[in-house]
């Protein structure tokens, strides 16, 4: 069978088209409505997504290998997303990758044999006052340390696994690669503070 946005999709980007003066402008936020739908943009997803706006395959195909936030694999439901540019490299960045390679048994690019975890290391994501950080889905993990780390990895883990216990085998998600980088759930990850950070820092 051919792959197909479902109804709430398709009903998504037919209002999005309608704030873009150009197809090609909707093309980024229609990319993550395919990521959220199928996990990650296979050459078939890319297909659909063309024909959808009516663009060239290569264009789109284009656009999504020029941006990190776009996935050509499956990814861990749970990206991670730590920064070792210059602030937080200099307040310990590459140490708290490392920390979390140990803990997950994974290097950076790889994911989890279960599917609960992806590891990325990124440049600057515009938290520098609060180095070292990293990003999880929507959130922003500020200050931390290895301690913090620790109880992030696990406050996500038993979240992916209530998650995985709730929904009904074959839904999205389901299998551990889908639902890329949400991270949270239903509700959202702690900051370092303990509350959400629901909004981007500013360097």
């Amino acid at each position: 069978m051919a792959l197909d946005f479902s109804a709430p999709a398709k009903q998504q980007i037919e209002r999005l088209r309608s704030r873009y003066p150009t197809r090609q402008a909707a093309l980024l936020p229609v990319l993550h409505i395919a990521q959220d739908e199928f996990g990650y943009l296979s050459d078939e997803a890319i297909d659909l997504v063309a024909a959808t706006l009516s663009l060239a395959p290569a264009h789109v195909y284009g656009v999504v290998t020029f941006y990190t936030m776009f996935h050509r694999e499956p990814r861990g439901t749970n990206e991670l997303m730590v920064c070792t540019n210059v602030s937080c490299m200099l307040r310990g960045g590459y140490e708290i990758l490392g920390h979390i390679e140990k803990r997950l048994g994974i290097k950076k690019g790889e994911s989890t044999s279960d599917g609960a975890f992806s590891l990325v290391e990124e440049e600057c994501l515009a938290a520098c006052a609060n180095a070292p950080m990293m990003i999880c889905g929507p959130e922003y993990y500020l200050d931390l340390t290895p301690e913090k780390v620790d109880k992030i990895l696990e406050d996500l883990k038993k979240r992916y696994l209530e998650r995985r216990k709730n929904q009904a085998p074959g839904s999205p998600g389901s299998s551990g690669t889908g639902g890329m980088g949400t991270g949270t759930g239903s509700r959202p990850a702690a900051s370092l503070s303990g509350s959400p950070a629901k909004s981007k820092p500013q360097s």
